[in-house]
């Protein structure tokens, strides 16, 4: 009994050594910044303050002041109307493309290689890619929509307000496509074909399958897909910073941008740092809510 105590003891602590440069690693990194971060959103700190080492305690007023800022509403209202949307766009073309791919056919994997492609590259040489496509005179989707006669003049795609969110949603939704399609793909190919060819004996066409066997199989990966689809898109940063700045006159401006833009560009660090908290509790919400899906999925 006592060596076996010994002996369990001592993988716990051989455990823990493996743990630790990985713990004090996310500690550091992570954990100090957001404690620290959380602790200037209660405070007063700008460039004024910054400087005097006058800092003071103020309580919940910078989330007050932000939750009564029109552009602070504005941002966060168009940041889920930009999630959404993406969400919606992104899961609907990669759930096709998963059926498509999930048959086997001549260059399916080449074709299904060039398509990941977009996933793999860096965001911020997807932003520079789709900002010069999106330019008004010289920009590739101009040329295409003129020479097919879809519009008469060129379209101001990146500054007038309502086509530049369009503009980036396109472009976030080109990078996430290949990211749902591959997830997706992932989970129907553990779909047992007994099941099918069980639905197709019994007289089930395409439509019948796909919503009363491959819908609710693939409940699980659906709800990854999903979540994990939330999480990158509504805190998107680069792409916006790239594309139009959060401009014209804050039409894409999101919570990320609009805190960046209140910290390092208006020099209002507790006001930037309140913000980001806020971001940061929408995302928690979203997980706790995933957390408690998965839970209840398994129960069932």
């Amino acid at each position: 009994m006592g060596f076996a105590r010994y002996y369990n003891k001592r993988e716990v602590i051989t455990g823990l050594c493996f743990v630790a440069p990985a713990l004090i690693y996310m500690v550091a990194i992570v954990g100090y910044p957001m404690v620290y971060n959380v602790i200037l959103s209660f405070q007063n700190l700008d460039v004024m303050s910054f400087q005097g080492q006058t800092q003071t305690f103020v309580g919940f007023d910078n989330y007050r002041f932000l939750l009564t800022d029109a552009v602070f509403l504005q941002a966060m209202r168009q940041t889920f109307i930009f999630t959404i949307a993406c969400l919606i766009v992104q899961f609907s073309i990669g759930f096709l493309l998963s059926l498509l791919f999930v048959n086997k056919f001549p260059l399916a994997g080449v074709i299904r290689g060039t398509i990941v492609i977009s996933f793999m590259m860096p965001m911020a040489v997807t932003g520079l890619i789709w900002n010069n496509m999106f330019q008004t005179n010289t920009g590739i989707i101009n040329h295409i929509l003129l020479n097919l006669r879809f519009i008469r003049e060129p379209l101001e795609w990146l500054i007038s307000g309502d086509l530049a969110l369009i503009s980036v949603i396109i472009a976030n939704c080109w990078v996430g496509i290949p990211f749902n399609m591959l997830l997706l793909t992932a989970g129907m190919s553990n779909i047992p074909a007994d099941v099918y060819e069980s639905a197709s004996i019994d007289g089930a066409n395409w439509i019948q399958r796909t919503f009363k066997i491959t819908f609710p199989l693939l409940k699980p990966a659906i709800l990854a897909v999903l979540m994990l689809g939330f999480l990158y898109t509504f805190r998107i940063f680069d792409l916006v910073i790239i594309m139009t700045r959060g401009g014209p006159l804050n039409f894409t401006q999101v919570l990320s941008t609009y805190s960046y833009r209140l910290a390092f560009t208006e020099f209002q660090f507790s006001l930037g740092s309140a913000g980001a908290v806020i971001l940061f509790l929408c995302l928690m919400a979203v997980g706790v809510v995933y957390l408690w899906l998965i839970r209840k999925e398994e129960a069932n």
